[in-house]
Parts: C-alpha cells; sequence; structure tokens
C-alpha cells in the first residue's frame, strides 16, 4: 500500500476524516492510516458479500483515471458499472431509461460522484466510498479512507476490495494468490488485450 501511495492524503482535511489520519508531513500533506483503510475495506467486504445478488450493487465512477479499475473490479466482482457521466434521475426517476434500483453503491470519490450519492440518500440506498482527507463524508455510510486520486492508489483499493469479497465468498482461499486483477499502470497495448 505504500509502493501504491494508497496513504498519501491531501493539505486539507474534513472533520469527519479526522479520525482516519494518522500524522502530517512537514509539507503540510495529511497521512491516512493504513491500518484503518484495511478494517473499513474488511468491512465494505462483508457488506458487499452480504448482498445475494451481486447485480443489485452499482460501483459509480465519473472520475476517468477510475474508470478502468470500477470496470475490472465489477467483473470480477459481478457488479454493475456506471463509468463515466453518470446520469441524473439514474436511481430517483423511474422514467429515465437508465433507471436502475441497486441495494448498495460503491462510489469513487464522494465530491466527483456527489449526485449518486444523494440520490441514494433519497433511495435509502446505502453507500460505501474511497475518501481521501478532504472528502466529503455527508450521505456516506462507510468510507474507505485512501487516496483517491492517484490511479496505482485506485486500483490496489478496488483489487484489495475485490480479493476480500472473494474470499468471504469462499470462491478464493487465503492461501492462493490472485493473479494480474488490476495492472494500474499499462500501456496502450496491455489495456485493448484485458
Amino acid at each position: 500500500m505504500l509502493a501504491a501511495q494508497v496513504h498519501i492524503g491531501t493539505k486539507n482535511c474534513d472533520a469527519r476524516m479526522a479520525s482516519y489520519v494518522f500524522g502530517r508531513r512537514p509539507d503540510g500533506i495529511h497521512v491516512i492510516d493504513m491500518d484503518k483503510t484495511w478494517q473499513k475495506i474488511v468491512l465494505a467486504a462483508r457488506m458487499i458479500a452480504a448482498i445475494e445478488n451481486p447485480a443489485d450493487i452499482a460501483v459509480v465512477c465519473s472520475r476517468p483515471y477510475g474508470q478502468r479499475a470500477t470496470l475490472k473490479f465489477c467483473r470480477y466482482i459481478g457488479a454493475t458499472a456506471i463509468a463515466g457521466r453518470y446520469v441524473p434521475g439514474t436511481f430517483t426517476n423511474r422514467i429515465n431509461p437508465h433507471f436502475m434500483e441497486p441495494r448498495m453503491i460503491i462510489c469513487n470519490d464522494s465530491r466527483e460522484d456527489k449526485q449518486a450519492v444523494l440520490e441514494s440518500a433519497y433511495a435509502n440506498i446505502p453507500v460505501v466510498a474511497f475518501a481521501d482527507t478532504d472528502s466529503p463524508l455527508k450521505y456516506v455510510d462507510v468510507a474507505v479512507p485512501g487516496n483517491n486520486k492517484g490511479i496505482q492508489s485506485i486500483g490496489l483499493l478496488y483489487w484489495l476490495l475485490a480479493r476480500e469479497v472473494l474470499r468471504i465468498r469462499g470462491e478464493l482461499s487465503r492461501t492462493e494468490e490472485w493473479g494480474p486483477f488490476m495492472a494500474p499502470t499499462c500501456s496502450s497495448n496491455q489495456i485493448k488485450n484485458d
């Protein structure tokens, strides 16, 4: 997690994220407590594994550098991906052609995906969100603290979450290694082969 810089936060710190901060570097960057990150990944994985039909989980990511990890996470877990632009009304407007009623939402960034998080609050849908030190946690039920602005960090967070879900479901044992799920830094040729 250190190599992927999951522990690197921002210079700003939201009051609700203060309990996840380990300390502050001399340059003003907050450092996220990785033990709490792991505890929240396990909690989120338990919530995801408790849902019988994985297609009832919607994974929302509007940031371009998190979309590949989102799509691969959904492929291995069986969730529904909403990568790219989120269409307003997807969770609340029954007339919308993209309307869906998920049982859980996982979002990459509660600030960028605020419309999806707000609509989930209207529809009483639990939200799991990757949260940096400056992320707003309003309407977020489980915040997984970590760097949600770096490609490697996002890839690793989704990889850890997917691996833990598969272990809880019994599809993967603790002794068996799980191969190249997400190689966050890939060339365009490797992406085409996926």
